[in-house]
């Protein structure tokens, strides 16, 4: 015969029932709590770590990212993701590169287009590519009677130009780390008769130098060596296979098939690298 359960002892159950799971709501475990709490200090740390970082790149056609068939920027969006996967910055990269331009039109660009001067004020870091066409347009002019003299005083029109940059920025933003990439000598590739453009290439970079020298967290990047010498990085361009019907040709596999000037994808990679070496080794003094 089946007794029926006490209407108390039901009542008290689902009571204990009820009080059981509210109580594991209000009152989680310790483990449960502790889990939560691991949680949170993570998504807090990860947050902490994450800083806003603004990057400009201003300069001419290295700078814009001629030579590199994937459109991407040049080297400036792989210096933006060294600067991301290095520092844990949250990057924001503002190009403006133009192809062609001397560092006179660099100048006058930064002295008077309002939107580079909004981005130089918010900018935690600058690179500046400059005087390759300076040198180019000494090239053209003197072509049919070259001679090193020939670069002298257009030199040290460049540099007094290159102090104005540098001045131009720091009006906008005085603690701003400048980094200037050198030069380098694509000229034996379109001009082979031009034996002594590296002497010219090397006194054009010792120029650079000198100025950022001159400055506090103004840093001068050399990448002569490391394109001129191509990937291989032997001292000498590379040498393309002769057939039977035609002679050898030379060539540099750092720089763009289409002209034999800008440098490629791989060059653009060896330019950031260089980039983020220097970084890497003066970050300590940035303000």
């Amino acid at each position: 015969m089946n007794k029926k359960i006490p209407k108390e002892l039901t009542f008290f159950i689902a009571s204990l029932l009820i009080f059981a799971v509210l109580f594991y709501i209000l009152f989680p475990t310790r483990g449960s709590h502790s889990r939560l709490r691991r949680s949170e200090e993570l998504r807090t740390s990860t947050v902490k770590k994450e800083k806003a970082f603004n990057y400009i790149a201003i300069g001419d056609s290295l700078t814009e990212g001629i030579g590199d068939t994937t459109g991407q920027g040049g080297f400036v969006p792989l210096v933006a993701q060294g600067l991301k996967t290095n520092y844990r910055y949250t990057v924001k990269s503002s190009n403006y590169g133009v192809s062609g331009n001397t560092s006179q039109q660099i100048l006058t660009r930064i002295d008077k287009k309002k939107d580079i001067q909004k981005s130089l004020k918010k900018a935690d870091m600058m690179t500046l590519t400059v005087g390759g066409n300076d040198v180019m347009t000494v090239i053209r002019k003197k072509l049919s009677n070259l001679k090193v003299s020939s670069f002298k005083k257009p030199a040290r029109t460049y540099q007094k130009n290159l102090e104005e940059i540098i001045s131009s920025a720091r009006s906008q933003n005085k603690n701003l780390p400048i980094y200037i990439l050198g030069i380098y000598n694509p000229y034996y590739l379109n001009f082979p008769d031009l034996t002594q453009m590296q002497d010219v290439i090397d006194n054009w970079n010792k120029g650079s130098q000198e100025i950022a020298e001159k400055y506090d967290n103004v840093y001068f990047v050399p990448i002569n060596d490391l394109l001129y010498k191509g990937v291989d990085g032997q001292g000498k361009a590379v040498e393309a296979p002769s057939s039977a019907n035609s002679s050898g040709t030379v060539e540099n596999n750092a720089l763009y098939d289409g002209d034999h000037f800008h440098p490629n994808n791989i060059g653009y990679q060896i330019m950031s690298k260089a980039v983020m070496e220097k970084i890497s080794e003066t970050k300590k003094n940035w303000k």
